[in-house]
Formats: structure tokens, C-alpha cells, sequence
């Protein structure tokens, strides 16, 4: 017997509401709505603030005032005249006359005095002689807005003092190399390390990621031995069993703590695979770097990143409309044929999209790094894959760790920098992703 939908409790059994109920019913959701709309548009733009601040905390520190004190003043070794007006050999005498004979021999090694520039020689006079010293800096807000209290206290405590703008990021700190002297610090050796090791890892999890992808959504039910013959049968049963529990595992360790990774390299290619990845099996001798090299950077950095890229490449070829492969096996096409022609090539904006988050992951990583021995004060470039090196990341952390400020205002500039490598290659994935997308389309 059917119930009258507008008498009793039997109304709500099921049936659309009617009349006045469904103009409550609209107007509770669109309710729910503007509630939930509100809420994301709040998340938004705190996030948003928070980005702002942290972008406004790293340019106040990169930039701003410092107050520079000479050791010994100019006026005392030239008896009066700036440096700018004397000429090549009354400078080099005030070099003979000051530097230690140690000094003076290795300056003479690497370019001899006469041979110099009068610019080089002011340089060294005022490097290795006058040696200005910041006694203390100021972030740019305190530096424009605050700068007579600022010239009152410097008058107080250091009398000698000079007040000057100072932008820590420069030309001379991106191409000078690590140094004890936060004036003459610079990240060459850092950016050097970074591009190094972004590279051979890229070169290392990228086809190892896209052909784990392709088996496991392309070969893994396929049975490549004969099912007539039990061997063959249970053969083919391990192995697809293999593959699922593998593909299991692939999605715990994306999971799985960078620190995790880090003592896995230090105990495979640091210590068990030394000869190897520190060169002397192809050198024929010891090296010195003791496996902590680029190369075992690289292939710890690329087990960090492996599951996101499989995963990544999984999603994308599962993307893939299946009348795609279909047409093409229609055409006589071969399995690999179908996957390398149509398949790969449909997929690949989508590989890319997880190819830019894993690189967006490895260039900021510490913790593996410093686990398996990365140099946190190296003067030197790294010149092949066996090479010891340091990155940005180590870099900075070094710098932040020290007492000294302007250790920390070089180390916002190193995240400046860091952050302009990270969007330029995040936009050159972009950029070629949005291409080949496009000329898939057309």
C-alpha cells in the first residue's frame, strides 16, 4: 500500500521532498556551501600571509645596513692619501712592508706583484692589510626607517665605523667561493654541488622510475612463461606476486623519512660500495673523499626520490585511455610498439608533473646529506662524479648555525638563490610539460 508522503512519520522513507521542504533543503546547502567557501577562502589567505612574511623576513635579512670597521686605517699606511691616488709601486711597498715573507712568496707564485693591476693590488692591501671587519648589521627595515639611532649608537661604540648599505646578494657572492670571512664568503662551490647532484639524480631515478611504472601497469599481468607447464605456471605466479608486493612497498617508502635514506646511503655506497663510488677501483689508488662523493649523493638522493616519480608515472600511464592501445594493437602494433608510440607519449605531461615535485623534494634535502658526509666547508669545485662537494641546503644550515649575523643575513641571500634555481627548473619542466601537452592535442 503506498503512503501518503505529506501525513506521518512515514515521510521521510525515501521519497524527494515536496513543496516548502525543498526550499529548506536548497537553502541549508547553499548555507553549507558559503560555510565551507569561507573557510577554504581563510586557509587561502593565511597561507598566503605566511608566504609573505617568510618572503619579507629573507629579503630584510639579504639586504640591508652593515657598519664596517678597518683594522688599520688607510690613512696610517699611505701617511695621509687614499689608496686610489697611489700608483702601482708605492703600492706594492706598502705590501712588501706590512705582509709576512710567507704570504708575499705565495702571492709571487700566483701572480707576481709587478705583473698586477693597481685595481688587484688595492684589493689585496685591503684584503690582507686593512682587513675590514663588520662590527655589526642591521636588516633593511631597521636600516631605512631607523638609521639616526642607528649613526648615534655606531658614534657610542665604534667611532671608527662607517655606516653603508650592503646587499649580501651579489655578483662576487654567486661566483666567489666559501670563506671564514662573511665579506668574502660566496656559494660557487655550493651551486656547482647543487646543479652536480640534481642532475645525476634526475639522470639516475628518471628512467628507472618510468620503467618501473611502465611493468607494473603494462607487464604485470602479462604471463611470459607457459601456463601447460607447471613450472612455467608457478613461475609466472611468483612473479606476478613479486610485482604486487613490490608495488605495495613502493607507496610505504614515499612515506618513509629522508633521514631513513640517508643512513641507507651512508651503509651501501659510503662503506660497502667505497671503491666504487669514490673512484679508486678506476683510479687505481685511494682517494680522499672515502665514498663521500657526488656519485653517492646522487644515488641516495635518487632512492629519496624514486616512489614519487613510480607513482607519479603510474598515475599517468593509467591515465591513458585504453582505445588508444586498443587501435593500435588493431593496427598490428606490438606490445612495446603500443607502449613506446602511444602510450609514453600520452602520459608524458603527466610523468613530468611528478618528475617536478621530486625535484622540488631533492633540491631542498639536508638530512641525507649531512648523514652520509656532505662537506659543510669546502673551497673547492667538484670537477667530476667522484668529487667531494657540499649544496645549498648544507650551506645554508652551516651558516644559520653560526654565532655571527651576518653568517645568517649570506644565508638568506643562499635562499634567495636557491629558491631562483628551484622556479627556474620547476619553469623549464613547465614549460616543456605545456608543450608537449599541446602538441598532443594538436
Amino acid at each position: 500500500m503506498r503512503v501518503d508522503p505529506g501525513t506521518g512519520p512515514e515521510r521521510s522513507t525515501g521519497q524527494l521532498p515536496q513543496g516548502t521542504a525543498v526550499q529548506a533543503n536548497v537553502a541549508s546547502r547553499q548555507r553549507r556551501g558559503k560555510v565551507w567557501q569561507t573557510l577554504m577562502l581563510i586557509s587561502t589567505i593565511i597561507g598566503i600571509f605566511v608566504l609573505i612574511m617568510l618572503g619579507f623576513n629573507i629579503v630584510n635579512d639579504a639586504f640591508g645596513g652593515i657598519a664596517v670597521q678597518e683594522v688599520v686605517e688607510v690613512e696610517t699606511l699611505t701617511g695621509g692619501p687614499q689608496l686610489d691616488e697611489l700608483g702601482q709601486a708605492e703600492l706594492i711597498a706598502i705590501l712588501e712592508a706590512n705582509l709576512r715573507s710567507r704570504v708575499l712568496r705565495n702571492l709571487e707564485k700566483e701572480q707576481p706583484l709587478a705583473e698586477r693591476s693597481e685595481e688587484d693590488l688595492r684589493e689585496l692591501i685591503l684584503a690582507e692589510i686593512v682587513k675590514p671587519e663588520v662590527v655589526d648589521i642591521y636588516p633593511l627595515s631597521e636600516f631605512l626607517f631607523n638609521r639616526a639611532a642607528i649613526k648615534a649608537d655606531l658614534a657610542e661604540r665604534f667611532p671608527r665605523a662607517e655606516l653603508q648599505f650592503k646587499s649580501w646578494l651579489n655578483w662576487n657572492f654567486i661566483v666567489s667561493p666559501m670563506s671564514s670571512n662573511p665579506l668574502q664568503a660566496g656559494i660557487r662551490t655550493a651551486i656547482l654541488g647543487t646543479l652536480w647532484l640534481l642532475f645525476l639524480t634526475m639522470l639516475i631515478a628518471f628512467p628507472l622510475g618510468v620503467g618501473a611504472a611502465i611493468y607494473l601497469e603494462e607487464y604485470k599481468s602479462d604471463k611470459p612463461f607457459d601456463e601447460r607447464n607447471p613450472v612455467g605456471r608457478a613461475v609466472n605466479q611468483f612473479i606476478q606476486r613479486a610485482a604486487g608486493l613490490i608495488e605495495t612497498n613502493i607507496y610505504n617508502l614515499s612515506g618513509v623519512p629522508s633521514i631513513i635514506y640517508g643512513i641507507l646511503g651512508l651503509a651501501i655506497f659510503v662503506r660497502a660500495l667505497e671503491a666504487i663510488t669514490s673512484g679508486s677501483i678506476f683510479s687505481g689508488g685511494d682517494t680522499t673523499a672515502n665514498g663521500r662523493t657526488i656519485i653517492s649523493a646522487a644515488l641516495t638522493m635518487a632512492l629519496l626520490i624514486l616512489p614519487v616519480v613510480i607513482i607519479s608515472s603510474q598515475e599517468a600511464i593509467r591515465a591513458v585511455p585504453g582505445s588508444l592501445r586498443q587501435a593500435s594493437y588493431g593496427l598490428g602494433a606490438t606490445k612495446w610498439q603500443t607502449v613506446w608510440n602511444v602510450v609514453l607519449p600520452n602520459a608524458l605531461p603527466g610523468i613530468l608533473t611528478g618528475t617536478i615535485l621530486a625535484i622540488s623534494r631533492a633540491i631542498g634535502e639536508t638530512a641525507p646529506l649531512i648523514v652520509i658526509g656532505a662537506s659543510t666547508f669546502i673551497v673547492t669545485d667538484p670537477e667530476n662524479i667522484f668529487s667531494k662537494f657540499t649544496v645549498l641546503p648544507i650551506q645554508i644550515y652551516n651558516w644559520t648555525a653560526r654565532p655571527q649575523e651576518a653568517f645568517r643575513a649570506i644565508a638568506a641571500a643562499a635562499i634567495i638563490v636557491l629558491l631562483i634555481i628551484l622556479v627556474t627548473l620547476n619553469a623549464a619542466a613547465i614549460t616543456l610539460r605545456n608543450y608537449l601537452r599541446a602538441k598532443r592535442v594538436s
